[in-house]
Parts: C-alpha cells; structure tokens; sequence
C-alpha cells in the first residue's frame, strides 16, 4: 500500500495558535465588564459567545494542521492588501485629524472595492458615503451610539 504522509502544517497551527489566543483576550476582556442586568445576561454576553465560536475554529484548526489535512492555499495578492491596508490608514488618519466616520468609511469603502478589482472610483466613494451616512444614522441617532463627528456628520 502506498500511503502519503501528511505532515503537520505549520502555518496552520500558527493560526489556530492566533485564533485562540484572540478567544483568550475576548474572553479576558468580556469578564472585566460590568454586569448591568438582572436577569444574567448582560453586556458580556454576546463577546463570550464569540470568544467560545473562536475558540472553537482554533481547535478545529489545530486538528486539522496537525493531521496535514488543511486546504491549498493561494499565494497573497499584495496589491490587494496594499489597497486595503491604505484604506484603513486612510480611515484612521481622517479620524484622528477630525474628518469624521462617514468621509472615512466612503475612502476604506472605495479602497477595499479596488482592491477586489473595481475601478469606478468615484462611483465607489458615492456607495461608500451613502453606505456610511446610513451607518452613522443607524449607529449614532437611532443607537444613541458615539461616533466621530466631522464637518459632515455635523450637518446631520
């Protein structure tokens, strides 16, 4: 009989090492909250549900770097990630100097459809803007939640 040996994958027990060790600090960090509800289920809840869901893949993982039995995994479009990378400084630069959530969102919007192929820049900041003037509504009026404000967001 001729059987292949499968070895460990060793970056796939890096990410399960990765996807455990977020478990652990979710879970670290719903347990310093402060239960505000009688009835037991407070706003601790849903962040231990994730880090259980976590915690959960990482094994998952683990078994399966560790039988070799992960799935063949394509090479990094490092463009891509360079367009999504840039969108995300983007977004915290405009923040950080005061420009607001929606103008961010639009800019890591736009930056994030390039980086899936899309070239109608311009189209895609109108979706973007649209799309973060409906998450700032939703979040910061309907929630009551805080979010950035900027020029724009002032307007509303």
């Amino acid at each position: 009989m001729d059987r292949k040996l499968n070895r460990p994958d060793s970056a796939g027990i890096a990410i399960a090492a990765g996807l455990a060790a977020l478990a652990g600090v979710i879970w670290w960090d719903a347990t310093t909250l402060s239960s505000g509800s009688p009835y037991g289920l407070g706003p601790d809840a849903a962040p231990k549900v994730v880090a259980i869901g976590l915690a959960i893949l990482a094994l998952a993982n683990l078994v399966s770097a560790w039988r070799g039995q992960m799935p063949h995994r394509e090479r990094g479009d490092l463009k891509a990630i360079g367009w999504i990378l840039g969108g995300m400084v983007a977004l915290i630069a405009i923040i950080a100097f005061g420009g607001g959530f929606i103008p961010a969102t639009a800019i890591l919007f736009a930056a994030t459809a390039r980086a899936f192929g899309r070239r109608a820049l311009l189209a895609d900041l109108g979706i973007g803007l649209v799309l973060g003037v409906v998450a700032y509504l939703l979040f910061a009026k309907l929630l009551t939640l805080s979010l950035p404000t900027g020029p724009l967001e002032q307007l509303i």
